[in-house]
């Protein structure tokens, strides 16, 4: 990096810097203002640049004299142009496809170029171009919204489960647990999750947190979001897995979970074991209580011999499609891959997800077993909310 590209990248970090804290920064980073701002780049632009990073940048930018001469590559430095000039959303796939040319940084920098020659006096002239800029740089971003509209389908095979070709396909993982996350792919393809002790509503005064959480980015205001799962057969209260939706990935705002769960607690009535599928809504951390939408059982236990039980289960099925602020839930399950969906319920909830989720977990119990769950296939399909 010659010294104008060096000094470009200083500027276009403390303005990014700038940006994300909402004040000069003139010192190293932390490493939890690092993740803070590593989170904040995805959150804005859907690229990835890693807290580590970010805190060695902060050393070279702020401490140069003892900070050792940064390289950062170019598609790291149109991510944060991206950020600071304010770029529609994206991720790596498109911008491999449509904007592998890094147009962001070039423009930074020969913004930052210009900067450096003489200063032009103030004119009223100078206002005009400034103004018609401004004017076509929001047409541009009208434009490119109205283009991200255009309904659009990812989906995933999980034929690769290495943790940097997940975040290469826009997914993240959450909460991690080392020791199951390392046997994510005991099941060729297939995402492997545990039914570890968790939840995301608070329990008895327990944290929420869900190990080992599967997240990518919600990118439209209506959408239907599908998932596939295999041989996946609880026993055990409250063991279950599923669709997580969420308005934030901490669990402050509202969430909807649709999932295949066990129980067996019937309040002292007749004890009945059973499999159902369950729709369920939490307010957020100043909610204790979640408010089910629905559930259907779909095995009786004690009136169901075990081969049926795995036959039956062999293949399984959640959906939810959100117009507006209708959400529909569906689930399908048996022998073959292709069962027809049921619908499980519809109910208009005010509620905007952010972030969706892949979960398996037993709530906050300890008498349950860490059983795998295996998911197979996900889709996630943007609609019109014209319909």
């Amino acid at each position: 990096m010659n010294d104008l590209d060096a000094s470009a990248f200083a500027a276009l970090f403390r303005e990014a810097c700038r940006k994300c804290f909402g004040h000069p920064v003139k010192s190293l980073l932390s490493e939890t203002e690092s993740k803070l701002f590593s989170g904040k780049i995805f959150e804005q632009t859907g690229l990835v640049i890693g807290a580590k990073s970010i805190k060695n940048y902060s050393n070279y930018v702020f401490h140069s004299a003892d900070g050792k001469e940064k390289n950062p590559s170019v598609a790291t430095l149109d991510t944060l142009a991206r950020y600071v000039l304010n770029s529609p959303y994206t991720d790596e796939i498109k911008r491999k496809a449509n904007e592998s040319h890094y147009p962001y940084w070039f423009q930074y920098k020969d913004q930052f170029y210009r900067s450096l020659k003489k200063p032009v006096k103030k004119t009223k002239w100078m206002l005009v171009v400034i103004i018609f800029s401004a004017i076509t740089i929001a047409l541009v971003a009208i434009l490119f919204r109205h283009k991200d509209k255009i309904p659009e389908s990812f989906t995933e095979n999980f034929q690769s489960v290495r943790e940097d070709s997940l975040l290469h396909r826009g997914w993240f993982v959450q909460s991690k647990d080392t020791g199951y996350w390392n046997k994510r792919k005991s099941k060729p393809g297939h995402l492997g999750l545990f039914t570890l002790r968790g939840d995301n509503w608070p329990d008895s005064g327990e944290a929420p947190g869900i190990k080992n959480l599967l997240v990518r980015k919600i990118s439209s205001d209506c959408f239907t979001a599908e998932v596939h799962l295999t041989e996946f057969i609880p026993k055990q209260n409250w063991q279950q897995a599923g669709i997580l939706l969420m308005e934030d990935t901490v669990f402050s705002g509202k969430t909807v979970r649709l999932s295949l769960m066990y129980n067996d607690f019937s309040g002292g009535a007749p004890v009945s074991r059973e499999i159902l599928i369950q729709a369920i809504t939490s307010l957020g951390k100043n909610y204790d209580k979640p408010e089910e939408i629905a559930n259907q059982p779909v095995l009786y236990l004690d009136s169901a011999r075990q081969n049926i039980t795995v036959i039956n289960l062999q293949n399984s099925a959640l959906k939810i499609e959100k117009q507006g602020k209708r959400f529909r839930f569906l689930y399908a399950y048996g022998q073959m891959e292709n069962s027809a969906f049921k619908e499980l319920a519809s109910r208009e909830l005010d509620m905007k997800p952010q972030y969706i989720g892949l979960f398996a977990l037993k709530g906050f119990v300890d008498n349950a077993d860490d059983i795998p769950v295996y998911f197979k296939f996900f889709r996630l399909t943007d609609n019109s909310c014209s319909k």
